[in-house]
């Protein structure tokens, strides 16, 4: 988490209602340019619904052109049922498409999306569609969101075929951690499908109605947690098959066959990664399913997390390149620039040649010519004798005088070794809190592929103007000489290689008791003190250059390995 304190709030207001978590069918209309929403019974198929009726509020009667507080022009309405609207609108005050869901005041469930829109907003989590307005006024209840022109939902993205493997493995990464997120603030979705999942132009998955559209089709659940764990497994069972994992047909899939059961993707598709397979069996497990492997079922998006995590990491695949087409050369490359082109068949008269000089300049000219090539013969080769008799003069007095010294012997560089680590720990000495990830920080020593220490994440690569740096101290057991300290990190970072006086007694706490002695940037960085360097407590200091993370869009550091060595 970036460093701030966000008090959980519930999405349900002081009235009773249930709290608002919830999982269906279809999203409401949360901001993706040209597409339409056709709400299904997908809700029944799922074994989820809602837990209260729509009221006896009629839907607002509103047309395109109307304007919401002088400035949110409604535009084209995208869905309406259950006594609610939702409209693609323009805030006329920042230039800007946005998103609108309408109802009555007096609808029954108008305080509930209220209190969720608003639950939302505080999250400010940018893996999900933001919530930018909750108002009521003038007897209308108003939510006002993100609208994303580039985003493309993933019923969409599935319509041709499943998704690549590294792009299945992407959203469900972000998706799992964004809904972690958002649980750890109290907050669950419970409408989770593939019309609320959006993949922007960058690659960057995006959630659209978190609890506003469970809240505005009065959707609630005694288990939250599982609820939006079995919705990501189902989203990444339709990424890797094209096919919904229940035997009713949504969002343009084809269910499962009749009285078949949920059976794992690799079975229903050949070629699917069998890592991805189970990941979604054990998210699936909750409906009955019976994980491979004996893995234990994932009841959580948290632990979710952590299963993604102990997979082996899906690499992007190689960019293909497509051959040049073969060099033409041009018409003027070829020597005939403005001459007409020959007709086929007929053949060229070969130019003679230029006759040779018969004048009498010209045979003066050759005359200078040979009297200049006999001088230049002679001269070299008067030249090579000299020095061939120079050299075996040399040679002689060098069999006379040459003498060895066998105590003579050029002085040899001392070879490098590797310095253990005997223990290191997180230092965060400008934070609130003074602690980041604790409980991964062996893993920058631990030579294990794959695994890294990382940051908490913050809203910009300069730690979201909260501080200068973060880092690591590494205890070396006793104070040694050091030459260099490599240090390969997940996405180019900036680095510096701090280190405390020999003489310390104990480890320093401080940044100013640890000298600045080398620094760089990028993901593999040698740092290299500029003179010698005895120290038993090392500083690894990242600074105010944070990469943006490709699998979850957070500038973070991430540390995957460090080597020290005389």
């Amino acid at each position: 988490m970036a460093e701030r304190s966000t008090a959980a709030v519930d999405v349900a207001d002081n009235s009773g209602d249930e709290p608002l978590t919830a999982q269906a069918d279809q999203s409401t209309a949360d901001g993706v340019a040209k597409n339409r929403e056709q709400d299904t019974d997908i809700d029944e198929a799922q074994g989820s619904g809602g837990t209260e009726g729509p009221g006896k509020a009629s839907p607002p009667e509103l047309h395109s052109g109307h304007k919401l507080a002088r400035r949110y022009r409604l535009e084209e309405c995208v869905t309406r049922l259950d006594g609610f609207s939702s409209w693609r609108a323009v805030d006329e005050k920042l230039r800007r498409a946005v998103g609108v869901h309408l109802l009555p005041a007096d609808h029954a469930r108008a305080r509930s999306v209220l209190a969720a829109a608003r639950s939302s907003a505080l999250l400010g989590d940018p893996r999900f569609v933001q919530v930018l307005d909750a108002v009521e006024e003038n007897d209308l209840v108003y939510v006002v969101h993100e609208w994303l022109p580039d985003a493309t939902e993933l019923t969409t993205l599935l319509a041709p075929g499943p998704l690549e493997v590294y792009d299945a493995y992407q959203m469900v990464t972000q998706v799992s951690a964004a809904m972690a997120a958002a649980h750890r603030e109290g907050l669950a979705h419970l409408r989770l499908n593939p019309n609320a999942v959006l993949r922007t132009s960058t690659g960057q998955w995006r959630i659209r109605g978190l609890a506003v559209n469970a809240a505005l089709r009065g959707i609630g659940s005694d288990t939250p947690q599982r609820t939006d764990t079995e919705a990501i497994g189902a989203l990444l069972y339709a990424a890797l098959t094209q096919r919904w994992p229940y035997e009713s047909d949504a969002y343009g899939l084809s269910g499962l066959p009749k009285d078949v059961g949920l059976i794992a993707p690799d079975q229903v598709r050949a070629g699917v990664h069998r890592g991805l397979s189970e990941l979604a069996m054990r998210a699936l497990a909750n409906n009955g399913a019976t994980a491979s492997r004996h893995e234990s079922a994932c009841t959580t998006p948290e632990e979710l997390v952590k299963a993604i995590g102990e997979m082996p990491r899906i690499r992007p695949p190689e960019p293909s390149f497509t051959a040049p087409p073969d060099y033409q050369r041009t018409t003027y490359q070829q020597g005939s620039y403005g001459r007409q082109a020959p007709h086929p068949g007929a053949t060229q008269p070969v130019p003679a040649p230029p006759p040779p000089l018969q004048s009498r300049t010209g045979k003066a000219l050759k005359w200078a010519v040979s009297a200049l090539l006999i001088a230049a013969l002679g001269l070299g080769s008067w030249q090579l004798a000299d020095a061939l008799m120079d050299q075996g003069g040399k040679s002689e007095d060098g069999n006379q005088t040459q003498t060895t010294d066998d105590n003579d012997k050029s002085p040899t560089k001392p070879v490098s070794k590797p310095i253990a680590i005997e223990g290191a720990r997180d230092f965060d000495p400008l934070g609130e809190d003074g602690s980041e990830n604790p409980n991964d920080i062996n893993k920058v020593y631990d030579s294990a592929p794959g695994t890294y220490w990382e940051t908490s994440y913050y809203t910009s690569a300069d730690f979201g103007r909260l501080k200068s740096g973060v880092g690591v101290i590494l205890d070396l057991g006793k104070v040694q000489e050091v030459g260099k300290v490599t240090v390969t990190f997940v996405g180019d970072t900036s680095v510096e290689l701090r280190a405390a006086s020999g003489d310390s007694g104990s480890e320093p706490t401080s940044l100013e008791s640890y000298a600045k002695v080398a620094e760089g940037s990028g993901t593999s960085v040698t740092l290299k003190p500029g003179k010698t360097l005895k120290a038993r407590y090392l500083l690894v200091w990242l600074t105010a250059d944070l990469p943006k993370q490709v699998d979850d869009g957070q500038f973070r550091g991430r540390v995957e390995d460090i080597k020290v060595s005389s």
